[in-house]
């Protein structure tokens, strides 16, 4: 939301975060509700829309910017934001009980947003995503100027990215600036640029937002990169689900196209001609994977191929082609208006600037949060998401996605780089991080996504299609109480048969969830095949209930709701389950309004 500090208005403003995350919390109810309150009122107050601020939990958001600075609530429902309006507005009166943010005093959730560094994120919600003219106002477009200004030769923009250090925000953290330079050495009269806005994991929320809140940004990064390595036309490749960033995106480009952003001698360089348009996937997750991205591009299935030949040299219709990710995009026009050292100046020495990460699980504060490299996964934790919800312990945080690993708590300590995140067998992905607490099962966790990443493997590979579904069967197994001896090495060799001899990074990557968990949580996995034991109490098959006789005062409701009538006892005497005959429903225990029904 825009922070205003030192420059003032005579109009007031409120503005209503409409991201994805907003709307799915009634933030289009809550927009309506102060537009008609507005008119029926006769106020004098310019309404306006935003996107993602990045405090999901507090959503939906509404600003307000009047002489006295900016205030922005959480939590706005209808009933609330018409409070709001006329306790602030007509009266003069901020209801500060409502405030998550602002300059005149320090709320709970500064720390949410004071720690953070936004270049990715530096527009969302700060400006309406719609309007092309606060793009500009907050510098947007500046740096292709600044190439035009200066004559910038595209050697010279590759070597400003070179020097940045920036990697590839999509996953490898390959080199942005080496993948630019060996585009631009490729021969041809044709060459292309596409962004992949296609990832499947929880860091996906980050690139729809971005695409949602600020899709210019994305433009311009793809244009500085197509006049540097010699682009003639640029695809977004982005999931159909994502109707919001499609119709933002649509008229982001309507409006850069209008503005000569877009099309012939694009912001007046002569012989540069350069368009882009928005290809629509159907949601396939190894379509993450650029060789399969490229085919899904050109009407084919998407299955990934073997490199060499890379896309550099041989991409879309066997063109030399870039593609990075949105998140990449973003950073460029920012580094080259304020320089490769100002970039550089954030991160580790092998991993620069900041990343754009999606909080989710057991904390208190989820989100899309940016962070200078080099944070460690504690602080994140504890001091960016004000850590675990109910003052649980903190067990693991899965990090990457689904091909991701389970990194444990004693091990919070790791700074987030590339080289630090792989050295624990997680990857850094896309920017997904779920947080787990003590009531999470780790194999229930390694089941579930492998369930996932099984189910999206493209059958191209037999080692990833029917490695998968054994790996898939055999944790199924264990969960189940059918876990034998001899499970666990038999998921080692299937995992590391097929890291080894899958053909894209979905399949080598697909184990991750399992290695990492069977690494740091195999007394987990022993108690589960061993002792017939889920010690997190998730595993229904594994679970014993059993009547608490000190609680239990025999109201008769967990036998009348028990469907294989296992619980004997006649009314106001205590009951009890017979274990022959019980299913592990847990019927017994959602009804039971006593606590007499224990788990074990």
């Amino acid at each position: 939301m825009i922070t205003i500090t030192s420059f003032r208005m005579h109009k007031t403003k409120v503005i209503v975060g409409l991201g994805s995350c907003g709307i799915a919390a009634g933030a289009n109810k809550t927009y309506q509700k102060i537009k008609a309150f507005r008119e029926a009122e006769n106020l004098d107050f310019e309404l306006k829309k935003t996107s993602c601020v990045g405090m999901c939990y507090r959503e939906p958001l509404v600003e307000i910017i009047d002489e006295n600075g900016s205030m922005l609530y959480g939590e706005v429902t209808e009933e609330r934001a018409v409070e709001i309006i006329e306790k602030h507005i007509n009266q003069g009166n901020p209801v500060k009980e409502y405030v998550v943010k602002t300059d005149l005093f320090k709320t709970e959730d500064n720390t949410f947003t004071d720690s953070q560094v936004k270049i990715a994120l530096r527009n969302c919600g700060y400006i309406d995503p719609e309007c092309i003219e606060e793009y500009e106002s907050r510098g947007g477009y500046q740096a292709i100027k600044k190439i035009v200004a200066e004559k910038l030769k595209g050697g010279d923009v590759i070597q400003t990215v070179l020097d940045s250090g920036l990697r590839g925000r999509g996953g490898g953290g390959f080199s942005t600036g080496l993948k630019w330079r060996f585009a631009a050495n490729s021969q041809s009269d044709e060459k292309y640029i596409i962004c992949n806005a296609d990832e499947g994991d929880p860091g996906a929320f980050m690139d729809r937002s971005l695409l949602e809140g600020d899709p210019h940004s994305v433009l311009e990064g793809m244009i500085i990169a197509a006049n540097a390595i010699g682009a003639t036309a640029g695809v977004i490749y982005c999931r159909a689900e994502y109707p919001l960033a499609i119709k933002r995106l649509n008229i982001a480009l309507e409006q850069a196209r209008k503005k000569n952003y877009l099309g012939e001698n694009v912001a007046g360089i002569e012989g540069f001609d350069f368009d882009i348009f928005i290809k629509e996937g159907a949601g396939a997750f190894v379509c993450g994977e650029e060789t399969a991205l490229i085919a899904s591009v050109e009407g084919k299935r998407g299955m990934p191929r073997k490199r060499p030949p890379f896309p550099a040299t041989s991409g879309l219709w066997k063109k030399p082609t870039n593609i990075n990710n949105v998140e990449t995009f973003a950073n460029i026009p920012w580094i080259i208006l304020n320089g490769a050292k100002a970039y550089a100046q954030y991160g580790t020495e092998k991993s620069k600037g900041t990343k754009v990460f999606a909080l989710a699980g057991k904390i208190k504060r989820s989100g899309l949060v940016e962070m200078p490299m080099g944070i460690s996964i504690r602080d994140i934790i504890y001091k960016i998401a004000g850590g675990i919800k109910d003052n649980k312990r903190f067990k693991a945080v899965q990090l990457g996605g689904p091909s991701g690993g389970c990194i444990p708590e004693y091990m919070s300590d790791t700074i987030i780089d590339y080289d630090s995140v792989n050295a624990t067998g997680a990857i850094m992905g896309s920017g997904g991080m779920v947080v787990m607490d003590e009531t999470t099962c780790m194999v229930d966790v390694a089941r579930f996504f492998l369930d996932f990443t099984q189910k999206e493997s493209c059958g191209k590979c037999t080692f990833c299609r029917i490695g998968t579904k054994r790996i898939l069967e055999v944790l199924s197994r264990i969960t189940e109480g059918l876990g034998r001896e001899g499970d666990i090495e038999l998921l080692e060799e299937l995992a590391f048969q097929i890291k080894e001899n899958s053909l894209c990074g979905l399949g080598q990557t697909a184990p991750n969830p399992v290695l990492t968990t069977i690494r740091y949580f195999k007394d987990e996995y022993q108690a589960h095949i061993r002792d017939k034991k889920c010690p997190a109490l998730v595993c229904k098959k594994l679970i014993i209930y059993k009547v608490n006789p000190e609680t239990c005062t025999g109201c008769t409701v967990c036998a009348k709701n028990c469907p294989v009538d296992a619980i004997d006892g006649v009314r106001k005497q205590l009951h009890y389950i017979v274990q022959d005959k019980c299913i592990q429903c847990g019927a017994c225990f959602t009804k039971c309004k006593f606590e007499a029904i224990l788990l074990s």
